[in-house]
């Protein structure tokens, strides 16, 4: 629901569009408090709270600030836990159509494990039915020139993985190694933990690791552009939206992977 039809009685607040990987619409807001909860008592984040009083009561970050600006780690409990749609993921549909209908780009997408598993509720199959070929079929009809399974950077992240830890335990140094491979999960430790951060993997995720691999072997192979091809992630996560878009990620102004889809936004495309 992009627009309501009812008369507002009271002034529209402005909506909070700026964060890499939620949308957040006070206007739609009811004041259950749910979010507040998953953030503070489920996460420990506690980056949004119930902001003024009485009918002025809102819910959203301290000082009016952007969650883009404040402790927020993109981990989508307060989207999955909102009842009324005030915050939501951050679409990226319009953005991928674009590349699509593009003639000039080649346009790849890579698939996490868990969305086939759970693409097929959309359309009515039992929770758990594997659609890996409906999914694959269904992509490149709709315009998606290669079709990768993100297993196969997972696959990439345990040998390097397994690789860093060896080398470290015979120094008897960085002990005990903790996976990279969730962004929130990171950047929650770069806000609170800042001293577990040298026992954190080098390693990129999967998803990063995907991009970097595509970008530096497929305009070789296919004899295109390195601008034209468009890497795209069809994730379970809405912080991975976010780690797309981290700087480390951006080299001479190109990101390992361009855009990133929920499982809600493939099936509705």
């Amino acid at each position: 629901v992009n627009e309501i039809r009812f008369k507002q009685t009271n002034q529209d607040l402005p909506v909070d569009n700026l964060s890499f990987s939620i949308i957040h619409d006070p206007n739609k807001c009811v004041l259950c408090g749910d979010c507040v909860r998953a953030c503070k008592e489920m996460q420990s984040v506690g980056a949004i709270d119930f902001v003024n009083r009485g009918a002025r009561t809102i819910v959203g970050p301290a000082f009016v600030k952007s969650l883009r600006d404040v402790d927020c780690v993109y981990c989508g409990q307060c989207v999955s836990v909102c009842p009324v749609g005030a915050l939501v993921p951050k679409p990226e549909i319009e953005a991928v159509w674009d590349d699509i209908h593009n003639p000039e780009k080649y346009v790849v997408a890579q698939i996490a494990p868990a969305v086939r598993v759970a693409l097929g509720e959309s359309f009515g199959f039992e929770p758990g039915t594997i659609n890996t070929g409906q999914v694959v079929s269904a992509l490149k009809r709709i315009g998606f020139n290669q079709v990768y399974d993100t297993s196969f950077a997972a696959d990439l992240t345990v040998f390097e993985e397994a690789t860093e830890f060896i080398e470290r335990k015979l120094k008897g140094e960085k002990l005990p190694q903790f996976t990279s491979c969730c962004p929130s999960w990171v950047k929650f430790a770069e806000q609170y933990y800042p001293e577990l951060l040298p026992n954190l993997s080098t390693c990129k995720s999967p998803q990063q690791m995907f991009g970097s691999v595509a970008r530096e072997i497929l305009p070789k192979m296919l004899g295109i552009k390195l601008e034209n091809l468009v890497i795209i992630s069809i994730m379970p996560c809405t912080s991975k939206k976010y780690e797309a878009k981290r700087e480390e990620f951006i080299h001479n102004g190109l990101a390992d992977v361009d855009h990133v889809l929920s499982t809600d936004e493939l099936s509705r495309m």
